[in-house]
């Protein structure tokens, strides 16, 4: 017998797998690499939603919970694929600039909100208005960290590549049974794949396509993340990744004219150089309408547990959704009401 069966290998799968692991638990992880979101990810940790002004929901606790968790996985794969970068906001106005400050006597956000503006100008893009820096930032590479970490998953025997089938689960009182597996419990971690799940489909997760692009733009000199209607984040050799877009109607991972029509627009608003589109992709987020994680356990089936709704923060929810799950399942702590799985049973009775 295990103690868990882990639906999904993206950043929710993983982020529950090592923890388990790290507290000696054992595991076997399943996955058809059929959801590509966490992999297509731009990947970047940002305490601060720039268009609103606000803070991240826990946005330092989240921080350092990451911080901790990719620096222990670096260390286990010998692979480095947290890098830290300053996020610069592109003023386009002496109100932008207004707005920025004022955002930055807020309490909530005085510790991510540099009150110096950077004036250095960067080969490529007009910014007469300069730039404000956002602390505390950077990006995970997401294609590395699953690459590398579904292989040591492999090596170890922890991971079978196949579609889960969800008639083939025996559940019972104690433990579940799946094709002759029997575990403590599951833990259900398929991003937008959800809507497949007959446990857990008829919650309310969303979903937002994101499209973006890699573009090679050698006259632009960037060595850091600008952020302004899109990211554009610095990869290495001219090459650039950019992104993204949301839309809440197209429920596919295709790449769309309308997708590549806005990123080169909004790509126009900020260079002033030219570049060439290397590659374009796109995903579905798993996301809810009010903003938070869908966590907890199933209000029938005590051995199901869901692990989902990461949404755009992926990088940063991963780590810490997965240690408030297992604290939640190993040692009873209750969950935080604003992300338990129960908000939404509680508003079917």
């Amino acid at each position: 017998m295990i103690d868990y069966l882990i639906v999904g290998s993206g950043l929710a799968g993983i982020s529950f797998a090592e923890r388990a692991l790290q507290n000696h638990k054992t595991i076997l992880v399943i996955d058809d690499k059929s959801q590509i979101s966490s992999r297509v990810a731009g990947g970047l940790y940002n305490p601060v939603i720039l268009k609103r002004f606000s803070e991240v929901w826990k946005a330092e606790e989240q921080l350092d919970l990451m911080d901790e968790f990719y620096s222990q996985v670096e260390a286990k794969l010998e692979t480095k694929f947290n890098f830290r970068l300053p996020i610069l906001r592109k003023f386009f106005s002496i109100e932008e600039q207004n707005n920025w400050f004022s955002a930055s006597d807020k309490p909530l956000l005085a510790n991510f909100l540099s009150t110096k503006l950077i004036f250095k100008k960067y080969a490529g893009i007009d910014s007469p208005f300069d730039y404000g820096e956002v602390l505390h930032t950077g990006y995970v590479d997401t294609g590395l960290l699953l690459d590398k970490y579904q292989a040591y998953l492999i090596q170890n025997k922890l991971l079978q590549q196949e579609s889960f089938d969800y008639s083939k689960l025996i559940i019972g009182e104690d433990f579940v049974t799946y094709n002759g597996i029997e575990a403590r419990n599951v833990i259900f971690a398929e991003g937008f794949g959800l809507h497949a799940n007959p446990f857990f489909q008829d919650l309310p997760l969303d979903g937002t396509k994101g499209e973006l692009f890699i573009i090679k733009a050698p006259d632009l000199d960037l060595d850091v993340i600008v952020n302004t209607s899109v990211f554009i984040l610095p990869l290495g050799a001219d090459l650039y990744k950019v992104g993204a877009t949301y839309n809440w109607q197209d429920k596919t991972a295709t790449p769309t004219a309308e997708g590549r029509a806005e990123l080169t627009e909004r790509i126009q608003e900020i260079i002033n150089c030219d570049f060439e589109i290397v590659s374009h992709f796109g995903g579905v987020r798993p996301t809810v309408k009010d903003r938070r994680p869908i966590i907890g356990t199933h209000n029938l089936h005590q051995r199901l547990h869901l692990l989902n709704g990461l949404g755009t923060r992926g990088v940063m929810l991963g780590p810490a959704m997965a240690k408030d799950l297992f604290a939640y399942i190993e040692d009873k702590t209750p969950l935080d009401p604003v992300i338990d799985i129960y908000r939404f049973y509680k508003k079917r009775k």
